[in-house]
């Protein structure tokens, strides 16, 4: 929803402004000009980045727009999830969990649970950390050492789409000027034309130098920042498990576990102390 208010208000802005200072708003419409920047924005993206992140910014550039689902009741969830499990381990021993961490999706506990379930990435990292801790006795230090390197890895991995994003940004308004360029040599053609025909070609030149910087800075360069919030939103989801977890090696009760993971989330997507307590006992 930001992401099109933003927009909205960046085209009302930019265009409105140029109307009201008497410009002819189709003199901006040029169709070549846009093939020449956002063909090339295109092909140099898919030279600079593999298969994987290409796929994997337009999965994201598709969050901005839906509204990213790490949100306070996500982590309510992951909370309520994590409690429930400590909780059956503490009971009924380590082992009774066995079967839920080796088919989650078959597992009555995190069943209840979509929202955690449709991320699978997290869903292997609690699992696996959990399957770790049933089988052996690590020492507390190993596990959480263990689980910042994966995190640490997980961060570049996610990050990558908005540096892959950002780097575009960076490029356009050189692409900007190449098509400037290129609609200045085609002018060289009407120099024995009317001036007329002449500032339509310039005009038309120009255009693409606005274009490109336009849309670096007002679209694409936000939009890379968007993504690092994204990205840094769905990091507390990891770090939330592995404060939980490494409180439960600890010795805490399942109830202080999930507090230790609660602490670890960002303050405007934290759910207070009694409002994750009335929604673990709903569960």
């Amino acid at each position: 929803m930001l992401l099109i208010i933003g927009s909205i208000v960046v085209v009302a802005c930019v265009l409105g402004g140029f109307t009201l200072h008497g410009g002819n708003l189709m003199v901006l419409w040029q169709p070549t000009e846009v093939l020449i920047i956002f063909g090339a924005a295109l092909g140099s993206f898919v030279i600079a980045n593999p298969m994987h992140t290409v796929k994997e910014v337009f999965s994201k550039g598709m969050r901005l727009i839906t509204g990213s689902p790490y949100n306070k009741a996500f982590y309510m969830d992951l909370l309520s999830l994590m409690y429930e499990i400590f909780d059956k381990s503490r009971k009924q021993g380590v082992m009774s969990i066995e079967e839920d961490i080796d088919n989650p999706e078959s597992s009555q506990i995190f069943s209840r649970y979509p929202a955690v379930m449709k991320s699978k990435d997290l869903l292997a990292f609690i699992t696996d950390y959990l399957r770790i801790i049933s089988a052996g006795n690590m020492a507390t230090h190993e596990l959480e050492g263990m689980m910042e390197n994966e995190i640490d890895s997980r961060q570049h991995e996610l990050e990558e789409p908005a540096h892959a994003v950002n780097k575009i940004a960076d490029a356009l308004p050189g692409l900007g000027i190449v098509a400037a360029v290129l609609g200045i040599v085609v002018t060289m053609n009407f120099m024995s034309e009317g001036p007329e025909k002449i500032g339509h070609s310039v005009a038309a030149a120009l255009v693409g130098t606005f274009m490109g910087i336009f849309m670096g800075y007002g679209f694409v360069g936000p939009a890379s920042i968007a993504l690092e919030h994204a990205c840094k939103y769905e990091l507390k989801a990891y770090e939330c498990v592995k404060a939980a977890l490494v409180a439960t090696v600890s010795g805490q009760a399942p109830q202080m576990a999930i507090e230790f993971g609660r602490k670890a989330l960002p303050t405007d997507k934290r759910p207070g102390f009694q409002e994750l307590n009335d929604h673990v006992r709903s569960k």
